[in-house]
């Protein structure tokens, strides 16, 4: 029986060489693709795939809160996180969010296939490159969660918070998240109470720091 695989990424050629690469797997079945975080959710309540190949950094709506989504919505898809940031935080970000492998889009076709097969059967993997010491170490560091020093969004603020950061214009954003432009401007005076950041430079600087959306 295939595995089911759902890939999700923003740039077009980096699609197309996951695709050919699978494709060549008899045990591998690519189902669909998405080029952002919203639609791999809508892909995948609809698809249901066994594993959900996702990008990290994405407009619109980043891997992160996507895999948060997915995983609480269905829980038995596997998210396979792939990204070009071998930072901890980034790591640690997508495995709180749920997901079950950390891989590196520089690595090998080998690795991202048994990287593949072994979160299907819900095992973790984490790319070689990464240390998993180093990754547990780092978890044990950080701040719980409603931790003075660690604000905590939720999941719609931190989608709007993305959104600002992406330079995206309270119009748009309302168009995008189907909801009055009002709203998106309550919740962006609650996202600047709750991070003490008073302006969209500010809130640009935290949505980088924090991995919600990249330089790129």
């Amino acid at each position: 029986m295939s595995i089911r695989v759902l890939l999700v990424d923003d740039h077009k050629i980096v699609i197309e060489g996951l695709r050919s690469l699978l494709e060549k797997e008899p045990d591998v079945e690519v189902v669909a693709e998405a080029e952002n975080g919203r639609e791999s959710i809508r892909l995948a309540r609809k698809l249901l795939p066994d594993v959900v190949l996702m990008d990290v950094a994405m407009p619109e709506m980043n891997g992160v809160d996507a895999t948060r989504r997915i995983v609480g919505d269905i829980p038995g898809i596997k998210i396979l996180a792939l990204s070009m940031h071998s930072d901890k935080r980034f790591v640690v970000e997508a495995l709180n969010a749920g997901a079950k492998g950390y891989l590196l889009k520089e690595c090998a076709a080998e690795e991202l296939i048994e990287a593949i097969r072994t979160v299907v059967t819900d095992e973790i993997y984490i790319c070689k490159k990464i240390s998993g010491v180093i990754v547990k170490e780092y978890i044990k560091q950080l701040p719980a969660p409603h931790s003075p020093s660690s604000p905590t969004l939720t999941s719609r603020e931190r989608e709007i918070l993305q959104l600002i950061a992406e330079g995206k214009s309270t119009k748009e954003i309302a168009f995008t998240m189907m909801v009055c432009i009002s709203t998106v401007e309550t919740f962006r005076r609650l996202i600047m109470k709750k991070l003490n950041v008073f302006s969209v430079a500010g809130l640009t600087k935290y949505a980088i720091r924090e991995g919600l959306t990249s330089i790129e």
